[in-house]
């Protein structure tokens, strides 16, 4: 098994009286983690929300049943917890009424447990994000050269865990992936009013990966209001499908305040969105430089998260487009990014950005040296 970073974190909290949950896409591995950690450990009740007759259990239950329910175990581990009615008050129930039991929930769908989960256990619980598979725990799976190696075929298969694990069958994988998974808890929703638009906006998404995006010109362009848009991408951006960068603006007048760009957690499905697979030898240096953006950025975002970071990211452009990939900021300190997949294309810093914004750095990102960007510091 590839051994995954975010294990110690849910080591680190347990025990500590607070619910821990674990939210992230479908099949990036939360389950099968869960299991390794606990496997061999007595006295666990597991609970899978996707089941209907555990969504029943939980039904106007009381903290008199829920007693009956745990008996002697002290740890209970519910899978898909999203599927549960009002689960956050049974949460709530677990934690305040048996303090001495150690709950774990996982989700795939932030915009519906999260929030439920927000407003009923304030202060009681930890949450956790888990990603598909990272650059760095591949590089201490099979080594730095041996995933150096792998980049352009990480570029159009991304990390997913089954697709990682089943070299071959990685369209089939993802192809299902994309028409049954992913998206099943969010064509679950009363709001999406137009799964086959929400479907027209990700592929529109996928063209425009790197570049700065306009609700309004998706909206002429599939159909919609720019209101349903900007619902249905922030649907999107909290079932861990899709992030936003916002640009940076601070000084200068020029500078767009108001801009935004998207990127995909992982290259696998953006290329499966759009039913494009082919090798990176094969494509255009465009849709390679929106591959490798796509893949350093998701990466680098995936590593943060893993780490504990708290500065803010950005991307800078002005109205004359001289721009800036990626920006840093944490604790008074600007580190900005440029990405190129050709280690020998030339990149030209934008002076008026370090006129403006002295003492901040500039570094290019290649193939050749994605160790200084993606494995830890």
């Amino acid at each position: 098994m590839i051994d995954r970073k975010i294990k110690n974190l849910i080591k680190n909290q347990l025990g500590s009286n607070k619910a821990v949950i674990i939210m992230g896409a479908r099949q990036v591995g939360k389950s099968t983690l869960l299991s390794h950690l606990f496997s061999s450990q007595e006295n666990i009740l597991w609970l899978n929300g996707d089941e209907t007759d555990v969504r029943k259990l939980f039904e106007n239950i009381t903290s008199s049943r829920l007693k009956a329910i745990i008996g002697k175990n002290r740890l209970v581990i519910i899978d898909e917890a999203q599927r549960i009615n009002e689960i956050g008050i049974k949460l709530k129930l677990i934690t305040d009424q048996l303090s001495d039991i150690q709950v774990i929930a996982t989700g795939s769908s932030s915009f519906d447990l999260a929030n439920k989960v927000n407003e009923s256990l304030a202060g009681r619980k930890r949450q956790i994000q888990m990603y598909p598979l990272m650059f760095s725990e591949m590089v201490e799976h099979s080594g730095f050269l041996e995933e150096k190696r792998m980049l352009p075929h990480r570029l159009v298969f991304g990390y997913y865990p089954e697709v990682v694990t089943n070299p071959g069958n990685e369209k089939v994988i993802l192809k299902e992936l994309c028409d049954s998974v992913l998206y099943k808890d969010i064509l679950s929703l009363d709001s999406i009013g137009k799964p086959d638009k929400l479907q027209r906006l990700l592929q529109a998404l996928a063209y425009q990966v790197g570049a700065q995006v306009s609700y309004n010109e998706l909206g002429r362009h599939i159909g919609l209001d720019s209101k349903t848009v900007e619902r249905y991408i922030d649907i999107l951006e909290k079932s861990y499908i899709i992030f936003r960068l916002n640009s940076y603006a601070r000084n200068l007048r020029n500078e767009l305040k108001t801009s935004r760009k998207i990127y995909f957690w992982d290259n696998g499905i953006r290329n499966a969105i759009i039913g494009n697979f082919s090798f990176i030898e094969q494509r255009m240096t465009e849709e390679l430089r929106m591959l490798w953006e796509n893949f350093v950025i998701s990466e680098r975002m995936k590593m943060n998260s893993l780490n504990g970071f708290f500065g803010t990211t950005w991307f800078w452009r002005t109205m004359q487009q001289k721009e800036i990939d990626y920006i840093e900021e944490e604790n008074g300190t600007i580190n900005t990014y440029e990405f190129k997949w050709n280690p020998n294309a030339k990149a030209k810093r934008p002076e008026q950005f370090f006129v403006a914004y002295p003492n901040s750095t500039f570094n290019v990102i290649t193939p050749e040296n994605i160790e200084d960007f993606l494995l830890e510091r």
